[in-house]
């Protein structure tokens, strides 16, 4: 055996890394959902890494351990920040001394989203306010250089697959108005060129992109996407469909997507994007800034992104709808519960409502470190007051809300969402229920259940909005 587990631990796994000729097998301890033990099997021994336990260990190229720190850690009266990706020498680790480098640090509108080695770079993912840069890293005399690739811009970038024993690489490019296209790239040349694009499944030069900044409650300011035509009247009118996520640290990011596209930009509806705290997009401290008693907050900005849209009079609540799904559905839950004047649609999918309860089915006691223990009162007690379930009220003016959920959803229990629209029938209130047999989280197992999921609700927003 080489590692035993706690009981309580969320994960116990093993991988191997490749550095030029060398080949270490690294154990991961996942104590918590964001807290991890890292250690290596060396000379049948297991060395604990001394680095923090939420950092993230990205990779390993030229004896340097590439590390992407979520929090601050001071080292020798070096603070090194959060956020920041740094490079140890790795064989003087193991001998437990630290000899660091910074590779990349974001400023306060920035965040690292991936980085990947090919046989003598590393290649780097950046978002700059919401919008994707890839950079080039060799590390030579000590130090690591910097060149940024020619990718395009105002988009989402993500790295695919690379090659270990050359310096080639591929990437995908895409935005809302744009298909995803296959790049491929030479991190030694910095050349880069097109090898494929997905097919255009609707006519973008109609429309355009904006981004915008809303102020939530405490003073923070919220970045968003709209997506509308180029022609666009702002006379609150507009049927618009606002979308986020908010939660573990998952960026929300430009797309392209035929089905928005064909069945919401080309029927005369808007498309919103809002990048919500919870989410990655500005580094850790975006996601932190919503963990456990500081949810509220990313309910706040979500609900400060409402009201922008409709004091700049893209739409009125009238017209407005939301749409969430799985840690979405809770949040779109939450927004209905808390503020029914401004919504009135909702369609909330594989949702988690029952926060009391949430640990106790399926994956949801992996979660405790992004809400807080339920079975905890001074948690409990946090938790309660945004619980979507535990705030339904008798004879407010709610919205009639679309819940779908799937039998099988092995990962957000379809339990959330029965008791939820138990709870509304009882009290009085219409709402829309679709529950497939299969699917999964993902709600739908094949392209015709997803079909006829994804026509059911555009036939619920735009009789809601339209």
């Amino acid at each position: 055996m080489l590692i035993d587990g706690a009981t309580s631990d969320v994960s116990v796994g093993g991988y191997r890394v490749k550095d030029g000729e060398n080949s270490y097998l690294f154990i991961n301890q996942g104590v918590t959902f964001y807290s991890n033990k890292n250690f290596i099997w060396l000379n049948n021994k297991l060395i604990k890494l001394d680095i923090p336990d939420d950092a993230n260990i990205n990779n390993l190229l030229n004896n340097q351990l590439i590390v992407h720190l979520k929090s601050d850690w001071k080292v020798n009266n070096t603070l090194y920040k959060q956020g920041t990706l740094i490079s140890l020498n790795f064989t003087q680790l193991i001998d437990g001394k630290k000899e660091i480098q910074s590779i990349y640090v974001p400023d306060q509108f920035s965040n690292i989203e991936g980085a990947s080695v090919t046989k003598n770079k590393l290649l780097v993912n950046v978002l700059k306010n919401v919008k994707s840069e890839l950079y080039v890293f060799g590390f030579k005399n000590g130090k690591w250089e910097k060149t940024k690739v020619p990718a395009p811009d105002f988009g989402t970038l993500n790295i695919g697959s690379i090659d270990e024993f050359s310096d080639q690489y591929f990437f995908y490019f895409q935005n809302f108005l744009t298909p995803s296209t296959l790049y491929i790239g030479d991190a030694t040349t910095n050349k880069i060129s097109v090898v494929k694009s997905l097919p255009a499944f609707f006519d973008s030069k109609k429309y355009t992109v904006n981004q915008y900044k809303a102020k939530s409650k405490d003073g923070t300011m919220i970045p968003y996407f709209v997506v509308a035509p180029k022609k666009l009247v702002k006379n609150s009118k507009n049927p618009t469909l606002l979308y986020a996520y908010g939660g573990f640290e998952a960026s929300s990011l430009p797309y392209y997507s035929g089905v928005t596209g064909t069945n919401w930009l080309d029927n005369g509806g808007i498309y919103v994007l809002a990048n919500i705290r919870g989410g990655g997009e500005y580094g850790p401290k975006w996601h932190q800034a919503g963990l456990k008693e500081k949810r509220q907050d990313i309910y706040d900005d979500f609900h400060a992104v409402a009201e922008d849209l409709i004091h700049k009079k893209i739409t009125s609540s009238q017209h407005l709808g939301i749409m969430g799904g799985s840690n979405g559905g809770l949040l779109v839950g939450v927004a209905f519960t808390q503020r029914p004047d401004l919504y009135n649609a909702v369609v909330c999918a594989v949702p988690l409502l029952d926060m009391k309860r949430y640990n106790k089915l399926l994956a949801g006691a992996s979660w405790m470190g992004e809400y807080g223990d339920p079975d905890k009162p001074e948690e409990w007690a946090f938790i309660q007051k945004y619980s979507p379930y535990h705030n339904l009220k008798e004879n407010e003016n709610y919205p009639e809300v679309f819940f779908t959920t799937s039998t099988r959803d092995d990962r957000v229990h379809p339990g959330h969402a029965r008791k939820m629209v138990a709870k509304m029938t009882d009290m009085g209130y219409k709402v829309y229920y679709f529950e497939n047999t299969e699917g999964g989280h993902a709600g739908s197992s094949t392209n015709d259940q997803r079909a006829r999921a994804v026509a059911l609700q555009y036939a619920y927003l735009f009789m809601k909005l339209k």
